[in-house]
C-alpha cells in the first residue's frame, strides 16, 4: 500500500471515529492497516516503545474515559501533524494533544503524542 495524503487522512479520520464509537477492533484495525511494518510511539518526554502494547494500554486506561475531537489537520509529504481535544467524560475537563505521525517505507509507523495536562 503507498501512502499519500488521502490514504493518511484517512487513518487519522478512522482511527478517531473508532476511538469514539468504543470499537476496539476498528480502531486496531486502522492502525494495522497502515502499519504492517511495525509502530512506534513516543510519549513525548519517555523513551519511545513497541505501539502494540501501548495502543493496547491506552485503549484500557482511556477509552471510556475520552471522547476525542479533531481540532485540526495537516498533512505534508509522508507526515502529519494533528492537534486534538480528549475531552474527560461527564465533565468540563479537556485535555489538549498534539500527535506526530510519520509514515516510513516498508510500513512503519512513527507516532509521538505532546499532551497538555488540565
Amino acid at each position: 500500500m503507498s501512502i499519500d495524503a488521502k490514504v493518511i487522512e484517512h487513518f487519522l479520520h478512522t482511527q478517531l471515529a473508532r476511538w469514539n464509537a468504543s470499537d476496539k477492533e476498528g480502531f486496531l484495525a486502522a492502525y494495522r492497516e497502515v502499519a504492517p511494518g511495525g509502530l512506534t510511539i513516543e510519549y513525548v518526554g519517555r523513551p519511545s516503545a513497541d505501539g502494540w502494547p501501548v495502543l493496547e494500554a491506552m485503549w484500557t486506561a482511556q477509552n471510556a474515559k475520552i471522547d476525542i475531537e479533531e481540532v485540526a489537520m495537516i498533512i505534508n509529504g509522508c507526515e502529519a501533524a494533528c492537534h486534538n481535544r480528549n475531552r474527560v467524560k461527564g465533565t468540563d475537563v479537556t485535555i489538549e494533544t498534539i500527535e506526530l505521525y510519520r509514515f516510513d517505507e516498508g510500513g512503519k509507523l512513527h507516532v509521538r503524542y505532546f499532551i497538555r495536562q488540565p
